[in-house]
């Protein structure tokens, strides 16, 4: 009986090792070959939704962030991030394209560990459930005045949508509000850094020039 106590402890011991070889050292080890990039990098200029905010909103935009420029732009991200996770907004759209129930055909590729080395993809927002899309790749499928319409009322673009209403990210003259304007624009911001991307491979594309914060 001692025996084969010592034979199950060294197993479990065993198993153990093994588990944190394989789900802690080389996945750790294999992504620190890969630079995390700064928002510097992933986002050197303001993007064409958040330039298109300013055109249709002056007012409020020359209130909240001024001039259009690439600090702005950056400070409205941090915002949007910020405000994404306390919305909760990762509990029913995930940022995460699985390669389960034929997600790639609705989503694109299955996301791949160099999509979020980057230091707006830290902590990783993957999501548990699937109520609303994947939001990995988000940028380029609507247009501004959509997604400003879906936070006001999602029913009116989407009319099966179960998304509550976010009127807190507008002003009393119905005008996105600072978090307004942050929160579209971060959300058709997301994925636009793997534009020219293999994504594949995972990597940029050496055939392809980068066109970083296009949107």
């Amino acid at each position: 009986m001692e025996r084969f106590t010592t034979i199950i402890g060294a197993a479990g011991i065993g198993c153990f090792l093994l588990a944190w070889a394989l789900e802690g050292w080389l996945p750790l080890h294999h992504l620190n070959k890969i630079p995390v990039q700064t928002l510097e990098q992933i986002a050197p200029r303001p993007s064409a939704a958040f330039l298109d905010l300013n055109r249709r909103y002056p007012e409020a935009f020359a209130k909240h962030y001024g001039e259009p420029n690439a600090e702005a732009f950056r400070e409205a991200l941090k915002l949007a991030r910020d405000t994404y996770i306390a919305e909760g907004c990762w509990h029913c759209h995930s940022q995460f394209v699985r390669p389960v129930s034929n997600e790639d055909i609705r989503f694109g590729p299955v996301a791949a560990a160099a999509e979020y080395q980057n230091e707006m993809q830290l902590p990783q927002l993957l999501g548990t459930r699937r109520v609303g899309p994947d939001l990995s790749r988000e940028w380029n499928k609507h247009s501004v005045d959509w997604h400003v319409a879906h936070f006001y009322d999602p029913v009116s673009v989407v009319p099966t949508s179960v998304m509550p209403s976010y009127g807190w990210f507008f002003d009393d003259k119905d005008r996105p509000n600072k978090s307004g304007i942050a929160i579209v624009s971060y959300v058709m911001w997301l994925g636009s850094w793997t534009e020219d991307w293999d994504l594949g491979n995972a990597r940029p594309s050496a055939s392809v020039p980068r066109k970083d914060g296009a949107s």
